[in-house]
C-alpha cells in the first residue's frame, strides 16, 4: 500500500511536502503511510485517489485496509456496517464504540491486558474513530442502543475523560434524531440482556444479522432462527431499560457528579 501511494504521488509530479499540504495531512505523516509505517484512513485513501488521479486504484484498497485495521472475524460486520439500514446494540461495560470520543477510546485500549505499545493504541482509536463516518452519512441509518447504568459510572481514562464522554454522548443523543440510546438502570436487577452484549444490524437487502463478542473473538451470527430469537431479545431489552429521555436525565446527573 506504501508503495502505491508513493508511485501516485511521483506520477503526479508531487513532492511528498506538496501532497501533505493538498491532502491537509503533515508531511512526517505523509512519510509514515509511505513507508508503511501508519495504516492510511478511509478519508486519506479517498483523497488521494483524487489528488494523485489514480482512476480508483487508491479506493480499490479500502477493502485491504480493513484487514489490516480489524480482527479477521470483525472484518466483515465493518464492511457491512458503513452502508446499514438499522445498527443497533446492546453494551454491557463501557459506552459503545460509535459514540466513543477520542480520549475515551484511547484509555480503553491502553487498558487492555496483555498492553498494546502506544503505536497499536493510536492504530485501534484511529480504527474506532473512522468507523463513527455511518453517523453522519446520508440517508443516516436508524440507531438503536441499551447501555447498562455501571458503563457510566466506570473512569476510564479519569474524571475529565468520563465527563467529556457523558457530554459528548448528551450531545449525540440531542442532534441526532436517528439515534435512540437507552440506559438499563441498575436497579433493574433481572432483565433479558444478562447474557452478554450483542450487536444487530439490518442491511440494505434486509437481512438480520448478529455479531456477539466474546475474550476469545467475536462471532458472525447469520441463521435466521438465531437472529430471530435474538432481535426479539433486543426489543424486550428496550422495554426494560429507561426511556431516551429518562436516560438523558440520568446521564446529566452522572456527568454533574464528575
Amino acid at each position: 500500500m506504501g508503495d502505491l501511494i508513493r508511485i501516485h504521488r511521483v506520477r503526479a509530479g508531487l513532492t511528498q511536502r506538496d501532497a501533505s499540504e493538498k491532502l491537509l495531512v503533515s508531511e512526517s505523516l505523509m512519510g509514515a503511510y509511505e513507508r508503511a509505517e501508519r495504516i492510511p484512513s478511509l478519508d486519506f485513501l479517498g483523497a488521494a485517489d483524487q489528488v494523485f488521479e489514480a482512476c480508483g486504484a487508491l479506493k480499490a484498497c479500502v477493502e485491504l485496509m480493513d484487514e489490516e485495521k480489524y480482527p479477521p472475524k470483525y472484518v466483515d460486520w465493518v464492511r457491512l456496517q458503513r452502508l446499514a439500514r438499522v445498527i443497533s446494540a446492546y453494551e454491557m461495560m463501557v459506552i459503545p464504540g460509535l459514540l466513543q470520543t477520542e480520549a475515551y477510546a484511547r484509555a480503553l485500549y491502553a487498558s487492555r491486558v496483555p498492553a498494546y505499545t502506544e503505536e497499536e493504541v493510536a492504530r485501534h482509536v484511529a480504527a474506532r474513530l473512522e468507523r463513527q463516518a455511518v453517523l453522519t452519512r446520508t440517508p443516516p441509518p436508524r440507531i438503536g442502543f441499551v447501555m447498562e447504568e455501571s458503563a457510566l459510572e466506570r473512569i476510564l481514562g479519569g474524571p475529565e475523560v468520563l465527563k467529556d464522554q457523558l457530554r459528548h454522548l448528551l450531545e449525540c443523543m440531542r442532534t441526532m434524531s436517528h439515534l435512540t440510546f437507552q440506559v438499563m438502570p441498575t436497579r433493574r436487577h433481572m432483565h433479558a440482556g444478562l447474557h452478554g452484549p450483542m450487536q444487530l444490524m439490518s442491511t440494505e437487502e434486509g437481512r438480520n444479522l448478529i455479531f456477539e463478542e466474546g475474550h476469545g473473538g467475536g462471532t458472525l451470527i447469520s441463521k435466521p432462527d438465531r437472529v430471530s430469537d435474538l432481535f426479539d431479545l433486543f426489543g424486550i431489552l428496550r422495554a426494560q431499560a429507561l426511556t431516551p429521555w429518562e436516560s438523558a436525565e440520568l446521564i446529566k446527573e452522572k456527568a454533574a457528579q464528575l
